[in-house]
């Protein structure tokens, strides 16, 4: 890989800077992120990252949405188009390899601060929502979309980190599909067992009654 500043020219600065904060990422962690280091690893003045990053927030909200549309992209591939309620365990799955794939992404993306207005990194995190959103109303019709897809993403997410911090084995791939897949195939159960919430709220007020 030739250096950052060996095609760094007018013009490309941006993205200098970002391929240098993902760089240093891989390498060593987000402890390593900071836009003097980034300005080093890029070959650049000290300020210059500054033209595009207005502080460390801003470069890890970048560094984050190139996370996120990586991440839509494996879901996107786990399954294009989904209609079955099985399908949403593939990508489940999918989602937590990505995170035992790319542990330092992963973490900058959901456990760093960032720039809460960035336009980028949102406009990143709503094509997963509406993703995993557009899956649950396909393969649960008349179901609470919301609801349920936030359970999911809930579920999946805290199994991502329980692999990472290494209270689950990690070290079988297939372990890790099984159980990611078992743990939103139980859930999914359940979701479709349960009585809709009109219902439950009228059964729960007939039995409180004397």
């Amino acid at each position: 890989m030739p250096p950052l500043n060996a095609t760094y020219h007018h013009g490309d600065l941006r993205a200098a800077c970002l391929r240098a904060a993902l760089e240093l990422l891989e390498e060593d962690g987000s402890a390593g992120l900071s836009l003097r280091a980034v300005a080093r690893r890029a070959g650049v003045s000290p300020t210059a990252p500054y033209r595009h990053y207005a502080d460390r927030d801003a470069l890890v909200s970048a560094v984050a949405a190139v996370g996120y549309r990586e991440l839509a992209e494996r879901l996107a591939a786990a399954h294009p188009v989904s209609s079955a309620p099985q399908d949403l365990a593939a990508v489940a799955t999918a989602y937590v390899r990505f995170a035992l794939e790319r542990p330092a992404l992963f973490r900058v993306m959901f456990a760093e601060p960032c720039d809460p207005d960035s336009e980028e990194r949102l406009a990143a995190t709503a094509a997963i929502s509406d993703y995993v959103g557009g899956m649950v109303r396909h393969a649960f019709p008349g179901s609470d979309p919301e609801a349920l897809a936030a359970g999911v993403w809930a579920v999946v997410h805290g199994l991502a980190f329980l692999h990472l911090d290494g209270k689950f084995d990690a070290t079988s791939p297939d372990a890790v599909a099984d159980r990611v897949g078992a743990a939103v195939n139980a859930l999914l159960t359940v979701s479709a067992q349960a009585p809709p919430p009109t219902t439950a709220a009228v059964a729960l007020g007939e039995r409180e009654r004397p």
